[in-house]
């Protein structure tokens, strides 16, 4: 049955080869998830629930709720949204990998929906006409500064929430350093080691998130607390 919740360019991976799965073909185990098989790394959500429940939870996961819970205008809401979030940190929490886990909460590009404050332009173009920065004197078209030479570049765009969620994130903390998308892939990249994507990603610019944690100590203690568990229907903590 065709699900008419599921919006294919919204999701990124499924442009790669190295990670497609244009037939939505499920893992042939909980143990294939994070690992080669049918599912080529793509998975419906019950699946990630299925390799968490089993402690078998994938280094890294990349969650895109369902449409109507995806907070994007025109076909769901800020209360849908927050269900989503909550109801999957707060899961997460409850889980004997929490201690180890750090929930990254980033948003698409929203043409300004957020915020009308200007972001740096850390990349310029040599294509003014086809950028949304048409005045060259804003974006500008410094070939030093384009990235690869590399139309409709210009950025960063609008300014966008990012949150980080872990037993080891900072509390009461809000970072003023310059970060965007692809600070969350430099995370990743540094994490583990693999090195930059190249061909002038912008992972190679991407201010890094660590001043968002801290590493030191036992995670949770001296902070808020290692769990913060929230009501889905009010966002306010929950007094269960």
């Amino acid at each position: 049955m065709a699900s008419k919740d599921y919006i294919p360019h919204h999701e990124p991976f499924q442009y790669y080869a190295s990670t497609a799965n244009p037939t939505h073909a499920r893992p042939a185990s909980i143990d294939e998830i994070g690992h080669a098989g049918p599912a080529n790394h793509q998975y419906d959500l019950s699946d990630f629930w299925s390799a968490v429940d089993a402690r078998s939870m994938p280094a890294v996961s990349f969650l895109k709720a369902a449409a109507y819970q995806d907070g994007h205008a025109g076909y769901s809401t800020p209360l849908d949204e927050q269900r989503f979030i909550v109801d999957t940190v707060n899961r997460l929490q409850n889980t004997k990998d929490w201690q180890s886990t750090a929930v990254v909460i980033a948003y698409d590009d929203s043409d300004g929906w957020y915020d009308h404050q200007m972001s740096p332009i850390v990349n310029q173009s040599n294509d003014p006409a086809n950028d949304a920065l048409t005045d060259n004197s804003t974006c500008g078209t410094n070939a030093s500064r384009i990235a690869g030479g590399y139309q409709d570049r210009c950025g960063y765009g609008p300014r966008l929430p990012l949150v980080v969620i872990s037993p080891y994130a900072k509390a009461n903390f809000v970072d003023h350093t310059t970060t965007d998308q692809s600070s969350i892939l430099r995370f990743i990249e540094d994490n583990w080691q693999t090195g930059r994507v190249g061909n002038f990603s912008f992972d190679e610019k991407a201010g890094t998130l660590n001043n968002l944690f801290d590493f030191s100590g036992t995670p949770g203690q001296g902070r808020a607390g290692s769990k913060l568990l929230l009501d889905p229907r009010t966002g306010q903590p929950s007094r269960k």
